[in-house]
């Protein structure tokens, strides 16, 4: 009962995909999120987020700086399919800098948050762009 208090009406039963290669940030994400009734998706690089993309898969959340493929150049991957056209990316990045947020909102993010992450913003901004799907 404690646990189903929790879930989240807009997240619960939620598939999200979380492209991220370090697994301390995987594991304080999935923490989060999974209480919250979502079900996660691990990939550790760009490469393993395309191979993992399915009709079931209601946001992205990808890291920018990962190994044999970018967070970057995998949005713009995503993005060259019509299919994958709406479906909602959440960057993720440890840079700070003011262009950053327009390099992945120009490769394909619908958003943007730097690490470290503020657990509530990030939830706040899944119940966002998840509501729109």
């Amino acid at each position: 009962l404690r646990e189903a208090r929790r879930r989240d009406a807009v997240l619960d039963g939620r598939t999200v995909l979380l492209a991220e290669d370090d697994v301390r940030n995987i594991f304080a994400l999935s923490s989060v999120l999974e209480p919250l009734g979502v079900k996660l998706e691990i990939a550790r690089n760009g490469r393993e987020a395309l191979e993992k993309l399915g009709p079931e898969v209601d946001l992205v959340l990808m890291d920018i700086m990962m190994p044999e493929m970018d967070g970057l150049t995998a949005m713009r991957e995503i993005r060259s399919e019509a299919r994958w056209r709406d479906l909602p990316i959440i960057a993720l990045t440890a840079k700070a800098m003011p262009d950053d947020r327009e390099h992945c909102l120009q490769a394909g993010a619908n958003d943007y948050i730097s690490k470290p992450i503020d657990v509530d913003k990030l939830v706040s901004l899944c119940r966002v762009w998840c509501s729109r799907r």
